[in-house]
């Protein structure tokens, strides 16, 4: 095949996937190690793609804006979600201090939950609601109320958040991506996640397979900052990482 030929399929393949790996364009391509990095080189220094460990992406992504309300949320990816809640749930053990971010799939996680000596902290209203309704333990962070995620977020919320240290914590994400990690649209939610998340012994992203290769405007974790949980193994490229956790039942 012409270089020229194989440069334009390389990038076809990055529009439909969004990052691709060098073991994969190998195999399809059949050529050796040497020529798909040139390859890629060029196609990096044109502007073209992204090279990152082990391949690249797409050198634009397109941001992910919009949020849908709760009730929408809900419904969307449910059984991927409930699978991913139950398994996060049973990493809970006896004695852990755990903070539990607002969102559909860690609000998935407390029908799960059997460890009554737990404790935990939260920034949503309705998984604060159902804690204590289940006789658990729980502390509401004060602070801002945002209506559309039911989430206690802003300047109060993050400062009553940073005196805490949790054994875990369970986020959820607008988006994963390589280069700008974990992501949501809003730069108050990120604020709180980005601070539980560094007073964390082990921190937990719940991500159904659905928000891989998407983006947010602003960054909360780089990808090696936290475990991630999902449902479907990523491509090659996110599985370099070594923190992909994925549920089989």
């Amino acid at each position: 095949m012409l270089t020229e030929k194989r440069q334009e399929e390389i990038l076809n393949l990055l529009e439909q996937k969004g990052s691709v790996t060098v073991q994969e364009l190998k195999e399809k391509f059949q050529a050796s190690e040497s020529t798909i990095r040139r390859d890629l080189n060029v196609l990096h220094k044109r502007g073209a793609l992204l090279k990152v460990f082990g391949g690249a992406v797409q050198a634009e992504t397109r941001l992910n804006m919009k949020e849908e309300e709760v009730s929408l949320r809900m419904v969307q990816n449910r059984e991927e979600k409930i699978k991913i809640a139950r398994y996060a749930a049973s990493l809970i053990e006896p004695e852990d201090f755990i903070y539990l971010d607002a969102g559909t799939t860690t609000g998935y996680m407390i029908s799960y939950i059997t460890q009554h000596s737990a404790s935990f902290v939260t920034n949503a209203v309705s998984h604060a609601l159902q804690l204590a309704e289940n006789g658990f333990r729980v502390t509401l962070i004060g602070g801002e109320l945002k209506a559309s995620t039911e989430a206690i977020v802003g300047n109060e919320a993050y400062v009553n958040l940073k005196k805490y240290h949790f054994t875990k914590s369970f986020l959820g994400t607008n988006g994963v991506n390589l280069i700008s990690g974990f992501t949501t649209p809003d730069i108050n939610e990120a604020m709180i996640k980005e601070c539980a998340m560094e007073h964390s012994q082990k921190a937990y992203i719940l991500c159904d397979n659905s928000k891989f290769h998407k983006t947010g405007p602003v960054s909360f974790g780089e990808m090696q900052r936290a475990k991630i949980i999902t449902n479907e193994q990523p491509d090659e490229a996110y599985a370099a990482f070594g923190n992909i956790l994925v549920v089989k039942e």
